[in-house]
């Protein structure tokens, strides 16, 4: 990708993020039912709707992609998203135990929301935790001045609330209630923190 800019690097990443996550039709292709589509159908695919983009490229923009958001598979033959898809994919995640403590990145303007409903999948088959709050507020950042909410994961998973990690280590769950989730220490819900009197 060393032939375009931070700018355009940056343009074709999200252009290859919506076709993989979003909608393959809209370039004319279908991903499998795990997610993958072959190499050489995408960029020609890619070619045709006006992004012509090398193999070479491609692979440097997986490499330096430092959110890790695209996966190839071991013969390097294909490639997919690594999770965030709303289009119907089994990416044969496997149930994980998560850390005791994950972290999402969101905006003030949400928190009056997340408080009455938890955090939510939206149009997506996960809600999207990091392990990390660096990260959070990364992710936080792209919708305004970041908010790092801090998830009380041991306690969902006792509650038998199931957790994914996908390849690239976002941690993935289908709901996230807000008696779980804490801002600077405090419940986002309100009350004591006590969660054995609220599962």
């Amino acid at each position: 990708m060393s032939g375009r800019s931070s700018h355009g690097r940056t343009r074709v990443s999200r252009r290859l993020s919506f076709v993989l996550r979003h909608d393959p039709g809209s370039v004319g292709i279908s991903l499998d039912e795990k997610g993958w589509v072959d190499i050489g159908v995408l960029l020609e695919a890619l070619a045709a709707d006006g992004l012509v983009l090398t193999r070479r490229e491609l692979d440097g923009l997986v490499a330096a992609d430092d959110k890790q958001r695209f996966g190839l598979d071991e013969g390097g033959t294909r490639i997919r998203a690594n999770q965030g898809h709303s289009v119907a994919v089994d990416l044969g995640l496997a149930v994980a135990v998560p850390p005791p403590t994950l972290y999402h990145g969101t905006v003030a303007a949400a928190l009056e929301s997340i408080a009455v409903r938890g955090l939510l999948r939206g149009q997506r088959h996960h809600v999207h935790l990091s392990p990390d709050t660096a990260s959070a507020r990364r992710v936080g950042a792209r919708r305004g001045s970041p908010v790092a909410l801090t998830v009380d994961a041991a306690a969902m998973s006792e509650a038998g609330i199931p957790f994914f990690r996908s390849a690239n280590g976002v941690w993935l769950t289908a709901h996230v209630p807000a008696r779980y989730l804490a801002l600077d220490g405090a419940p986002l819900a309100g009350g004591t923190g006590d969660r054995t009197t609220r599962r």
